[in-house]
C-alpha cells in the first residue's frame, strides 16, 4: 500500500499582500481548487491563488503540527519562510 503524503503550504494574492496556510492530502488538487474559487472563503475573498511555498511529509500528524506552528508564527516569520523556499515569489503550482 502506497503511503500518503501530506503538505502543508502558504498561498498569496498578486500583490503578495495577503499570505493563507493550509494543509493537504493532494497538494496539486488543493491549489486547483483555491484557483477555481472552490473551497476557503478566505482564499476566495481575497484572490489568493499563488502557491509560494510548501513542504510535503507523510505524518499526517506532523503535517498538522507543523501547520500550527506556521500558522502561530508572525507575518515576518511566514515571509521569511517564503523568502528562503521561493525567493522570487514565483506561483509554484506548475512545479507540483
Amino acid at each position: 500500500m502506497a503511503s500518503k503524503e501530506y503538505a502543508v503550504y502558504i498561498m498569496t494574492n498578486k500583490h503578495n499582500r495577503v499570505l493563507y496556510t493550509g494543509i493537504t492530502n493532494n497538494l496539486r488538487r488543493r491549489v486547483y481548487e483555491h484557483k477555481t474559487g472552490i473551497g476557503s472563503k478566505f482564499v476566495k475573498k481575497y484572490n489568493a491563488t499563488k502557491l509560494v511555498y510548501f513542504e510535503v511529509g507523510s505524518n499526517i500528524n506532523e503535517a498538522l503540527l507543523r501547520e500550527h506552528q506556521i500558522k502561530a508564527g508572525s507575518r515576518q516569520k511566514k515571509l521569511d519562510l517564503i523568502n528562503e523556499f521561493n525567493p522570487e515569489w514565483n506561483d509554484l503550482y506548475e512545479e507540483i
